[in-house]
């Protein structure tokens, strides 16, 4: 029993990884023995990330841009340079855009598409190969990615594409993972709620009205998703195929 949650030895690609849930995920995989890779578009940021985890284990800054095909081929390409055989693949990277429905541009649609759903699906098409190499039938290797309760329950903002683009991100975990999971390769989702980012600075001003309306009176912190993220890839979850797991301190359960 005291192996079913070690992920220890494991090589791990975590997209978004510089800043919020992202960096979350990687400093839990890197303080539990993951050999880390980060990416995110911003180099100084993503090499302070680096340099910071790397404190506590093995983490690799590969800079990237995953909103178009040629930055996603680039970046499979140096991955797969590196490593041939790749166990983990955290899907995080994701933009939003917020206008009125009367206002809301066709480049606010595509930006959030490309990233937080087209990205999704060719990184882990291109990645396959290094992924399938590393999982057999007893220990799969994993995809999670990461969704948003937005894509379950009315976001009441006006971030269009970002919960259409997430309820697509929770649909194709399901239609990937029943399709992949006889390669020996388990595909799963994360649904946050509130956790403290860039994407969510808007709101911290109202923290304190946002817990008082969770059952669970808390946001979201570093030990929710990175403890998350390791059970979906550890052996503890090797029955768990194509679900995802929303981590929101209740709020989608207080929607009614």
């Amino acid at each position: 029993m005291n192996n079913f949650f070690s992920v220890a030895g494991k090589i791990a690609v975590v997209t978004g990884g510089s800043s919020g849930i992202g960096a979350m995920i990687a400093r839990g995989f890197v303080e539990n023995g993951v050999k880390t890779y980060i990416t995110s578009r911003k180099l100084e940021q993503l090499e302070q990330t680096a340099t910071e985890l790397s404190s506590l284990g093995e983490c690799i800054a590969v800079q990237s841009d995953l909103s178009t095909m040629a930055g996603v081929e680039a970046f499979a390409e140096e991955m797969l340079k590196r490593e041939p055989k790749i166990d983990i693949l955290i899907n995080n990277a994701g933009a939003a855009w917020g206008a009125p429905v009367e206002e809301f541009p066709e480049s606010g649609w595509d930006k959030v598409m490309d990233l937080n759903v087209k990205s999704i699906f060719f990184l882990s098409q291109r990645l396959l190969p290094a992924l399938r190499l590393a999982g057999d039938a007893n220990e799969p290797s994993r995809i999670v990615n990461i969704a948003s309760v937005n894509g379950l329950t009315h976001p009441h903002m006006n971030n269009y594409s970002y919960s259409a683009s997430k309820a697509a991100v929770i649909q194709l975990t399901r239609h990937m993972a029943a399709d992949i999971r006889p390669t020996n390769v388990n595909i799963n989702a994360i649904a946050p709620g509130f956790f403290p980012s860039k994407m969510t600075k808007h709101a911290l001003a109202h923290e304190q009205e946002i817990m008082a309306g969770l059952p669970a009176r808390k946001v979201g912190e570093l030990a929710d998703v990175a403890g998350t993220a390791i059970y979906l890839c550890s052996k503890a979850s090797n029955y768990v195929c194509g679900h995802t797991v929303v981590l929101d301190g209740g709020q989608v359960a207080n929607a009614g």
